[in-house]
């Protein structure tokens, strides 16, 4: 027997489709996610209706996003499903969710997310924190751990401080492979969101912060002084009160907040931006060589 196909579907690598087919796990997580009637709910990759089916049951009605053409087929002729949803048939990675908000009516936004563009598409779903109530995701229990970490250990980076600087990040549950097919070589957990309406400690600029992320966490096991050479110096550095023999993972949110918003103030060195200047030109110069003029 084939195990990728589920319900007469087949599971589609390139869409990291593992469907969900274990009643009790698929109860306990509608019931972490808890839909009410008249709320604003989006499941992002309904897929076969695992979650979908029993959040209408509880909801009535509900918007999805689904890029698989044949599951959003599947979804417009369910002879249940289909009166209660509204579809719609494109990528959740350049979906504007903010389209789907109203004032009285926050988003409350949950789904089984492809484990393979997992990470992208929380920065993107963050991007809409501000007409969100809540997020409640399926995830690579990995990333789940690292959203969750804190300073000190491994697990924490980037996707760390990023999402708990805009949210309260909450693992609810862990999944394992057995309850999907086709089943994951990973084990899973669910993560529940929380924005945070307001933030203590405001960045200037989230660009910045993450700015600051990927420069430490591209080059973790360098030490802050030669990780953020390009955007700080050593004595700026002790003038934060950051020793500069710290690892990148030895920093807390506040840390990296404070570097985000000294760098807006105070640029990185022009230096590096005639750098990257001269190799755009150098770039440039080539593909015209190559292009014949």
């Amino acid at each position: 027997m084939n195990s990728k196909i589920h319900l007469g579907h087949q599971a589609k690598k390139r869409f990291g489709q593992n469907f969900l087919h274990n009643d009790a796990v698929i109860s306990d997580i509608v019931d972490a996610i808890n839909p009410e009637p008249g709320e604003n709910l989006i499941e992002i990759g309904p897929g076969l209706g695992a979650l979908t089916e029993p959040v209408i049951e509880r909801a009535e009605k509900l918007s999805v996003v689904e890029l698989d053409r044949d599951l959003a087929h599947r979804l417009r002729h369910h002879p249940f499903l289909a009166p209660h949803l509204t579809i719609y048939e494109t990528d959740a990675l350049n979906f504007d969710f903010a389209q789907l908000a109203k004032p009285e009516l926050p988003l409350r936004i949950f789904g089984n997310l492809p484990y393979n563009i997992s990470t992208p598409l929380i920065f993107h779903l963050l991007t809409f924190k501000d007409k969100v109530k809540d997020m409640h995701f399926m995830l690579q229990k990995e990333v789940v751990e690292r959203m969750a970490s804190g300073p000190d250990c491994k697990a924490y980076g980037r996707l760390s401080i990023m999402t708990q600087y805009q949210c309260q990040v909450i693992p609810v549950m862990e999944i394992g492979p057995e309850a999907f097919k086709p089943a994951p070589k990973v084990d899973s957990a669910i993560v529940r969101l929380l924005p945070h309406k307001e933030i203590k400690n405001p960045v200037k600029d989230i660009n910045a912060l993450n700015t600051v992320c990927l420069a430490a966490f591209n080059q973790r096991r360098k030490t802050i002084r030669n990780g953020f050479k390009k955007l700080i110096n050593v004595e700026q550095l002790a003038s934060l009160n950051i020793d500069a023999n710290l690892r990148p993972e030895n920093l807390t949110l506040d840390d990296y907040i404070k570097l985000a918003n000294f760098i807006v103030d105070n640029p990185p060195l022009e230096e590096v931006d005639k750098s990257d200047k001269k190799q755009s030109r150098r770039a440039l110069k080539r593909a015209q060589e190559q292009s014949g003029h």
